[in-house]
């Protein structure tokens, strides 16, 4: 399960769960983990804008709560419905805590499928 078109296509169906009244920006992924595991997840809102969950670390999250803190990301694919553009900078420090260099992070752009490791997405991540 790890060929772009599926997983970019459980991203845009989690997007459409999405609860996003203020940006109107809704957002799914999907996760494939090295284990095999699938997940997805959508950006929630919150009236307090700082309570907000982005949809890639809703599904990370979710990911870690059945595999582990062990859980590895193997590729990640992140649609927003209407919108192209990959992961925020918050969203990309959380996958670089899960993934390797050499990840595979999945978005569209002009209607195409984009795919970048997350090397080339943050070159500098934190790391301790």
């Amino acid at each position: 399960m790890t060929g772009t078109p599926d997983l970019l296509e459980l991203a845009k169906v989690s997007a459409e769960q999405a609860y996003a009244p203020y940006s109107r920006f809704q957002v799914g992924c999907a996760v494939f983990t090295e284990r095999g595991g699938l997940f997805t997840g959508c950006n929630v809102e919150n009236a307090s804008y700082g309570l907000t969950i982005c949809a890639e670390r809703n599904a990370i999250f979710h990911a870690v709560s059945e595999e582990g803190p062990a859980m590895k990301i193997a590729t990640l694919a992140v649609v927003a419905l209407g919108q192209e553009f990959p992961p925020c900078g918050a969203c990309r420090q959380v996958i670089a805590e899960f993934a390797t260099p050499e990840t595979t992070v999945w978005f569209l752009r002009d209607g195409k499928p984009v795919a970048m490791t997350m090397a080339e997405l943050l070159p500098a991540s934190f790391r301790i």
